[in-house]
């Protein structure tokens, strides 16, 4: 079983406190040890940030160098990061492998990001007032960076915040996820070995209630990266005051399927946009809302395409969907199937349980107020709903709290435009399902999704302040003969 210490200031602090056990999520042994970090702990990370941050070792272009060098890296250890990812978040291998290769690209295009931080021109000669003029914005790092990450992705999702930070002259401290965060303190390896100044990346284990509360309340961490619930979202927007934060909060994804629709197409992507990763995305399609010319079909075919699935152990090739981060969350998810079949919903595929494995479930008809309809599952769980309009779905669609991701299968361009328009929601994919995100995007939510943006570009600027520069009385410009 591998030890592993707080990384600070470039080094391995070691400690004499707690530890905690990280477990393989399919046979639930241990397979790492970790520290539970204390106050002291926190506090000597944040200092190690902040004197980077006052006393700055590399320019834009030593940024772009140290992330491309790391991106390489992390390619080297590639089969070490799947295997890990597999283990302490209980993908499958091909699941893990994708995880892998989207963080390398990540690291790459954040690279490419660093070296065009740049502000705006305005064209102040053309309001009154002013002529002999000339005004530009700059944008610059705003200080210490925290990073608190879920256990879903727990090497992709940590460099998405990690990444940008560092490219826009953040030093970082990152407290991944306490089920999962081996991932990130072997990705901290990999930095120091790329070139990163001590201090620029610090990682923080222990439970969120701990570190993760004594994070939200350090005064020197000038924003905060988080994806996690809605709950815990609010809970650090009260400790903030004036400080800034991008916050990737809780969610119901929804699929809205046509009566046009290339049902051969929606079909299987929706499936797959459903189950991956055991249904423990924020994009994974929870509702299906189908139009009723078209709702048998779709029930038909979802069921059958969730029934060919294999779930089970996370290393066999074989498998399709590994375990559920815990049998506690398995135990949860069987429960709220269990009441929504009492409250009237029709099971039509999966339900069996193996531990922390759940077979894909698929339910038609759950009548409001079920929890598989009203709250954010995070498991093998889809519901089908039919409806009979786009305008239906729209409308039963913006009166869910959350708005992260929807997708809407339609041939009709009135019909795409339509729910472009209409439906309120961060990300909008029309012929694709909720779960289609490519890394260069701008990702994000609204209403209780949060707010803020990922993706290179957009996290970068959101890390930046701008600052407006005016020079007066400059000369005028000799007008052409």
């Amino acid at each position: 079983m591998k030890h592993f210490s707080n990384f600070i200031a470039g080094e391995w602090r070691q400690h004499s406190g707690r530890t905690m056990d990280v477990l393989d999520k399919y046979d639930r042994t241990p397979i790492a040890q970790v520290v539970a970090s204390s106050e002291a702990d926190v506090d000597s990370a944040v200092r190690a940030a902040s004197a980077a941050f006052e006393a700055p070792e590399l320019d834009a272009r030593g940024r772009s160098d140290v992330l491309v060098k790391a991106a390489h890296l992390l390619a080297e250890r590639k089969a070490e990061f799947v295997t890990t990812i597999v283990q302490e978040g209980g993908q499958t291998l091909a699941e893990a492998t994708r995880e892998v290769t989207r963080a390398v690209d990540v690291l790459i295009n954040t690279a490419e990001e660093s070296n065009r931080v740049v502000g705006d021109m305005i064209p102040l000669e053309g309001a009154q007032g002013g002529a002999g003029k000339i005004a530009f914005t700059t944008r610059h790092p705003l200080g210490v960076v925290c990073a608190i990450t879920p256990f879903n992705s727990p090497l992709n999702t940590p460099i998405h915040k990690i990444a940008p930070a560092i490219a826009a002259g953040n030093p970082v401290v990152c407290k991944p996820a306490s089920q999962t965060p081996i991932s990130c303190l072997l990705f901290a390896e990999v930095l120091h070995a790329a070139g990163l100044p001590p201090g620029w990346f610090n990682v923080l284990t222990g439970s969120g209630q701990t570190a993760g509360d004594l994070l939200m309340r350090h005064p020197e961490i000038a924003f905060y990266h988080f994806t996690g619930s809605t709950e815990v979202g609010m809970k650090l927007s009260g400790q903030l005051g004036l400080r800034r934060a991008s916050l990737e909060l809780g969610s119901i994804a929804v699929t809205i399927i046509a009566d046009d629709a290339d049902l051969e197409d929606a079909i299987p992507s929706t499936v797959r946009a459903a189950f991956a990763k055991a249904g423990q995305v924020c994009t994974s399609t929870q509702i299906i809302y189908a139009e009723r010319k078209v709702f048998d079909h779709v029930c038909k075919g979802v069921a059958q395409a969730a029934a060919e699935l294999r779930a089970g152990d996370p290393q066999a090739p074989s498998s399709d969907i590994g375990p559920l981060i815990s049998p506690a969350e398995a135990e949860r998810v069987a429960m709220w199937v269990t009441r929504a079949v009492d409250a009237g919903a029709t099971l039509v595929a999966g339900g069996s349980r193996d531990g922390p494995v759940v077979q894909p479930i698929v339910l038609l008809n759950a009548p409001d107020p079920t929890e598989v309809i009203c709250r954010e599952v995070f498991g093998p769980v889809v519901t089908v709903l039919c409806v009979d309009s786009i305008d239906a779905a729209i409308a039963r669609f913006n009166a869910l709290p959350y708005g992260l991701s929807v997708g809407v299968f339609t041939r009709d361009l009135d019909k795409a435009f339509q729910a472009a328009r209409r439906l309120r929601s961060g990300t909008i994919h029309v012929n694709a399902p909720s779960s289609s995100r490519i890394d260069l995007m701008p990702f994000g939510g609204v209403k209780d999704s949060g707010h803020g943006k990922e993706g290179p570009r957009y996290a970068l600027r959101e890390m930046t302040e701008e600052r407006l520069i005016v020079f007066h009385n400059v000369a005028p410009r000799q007008q052409p003969c």
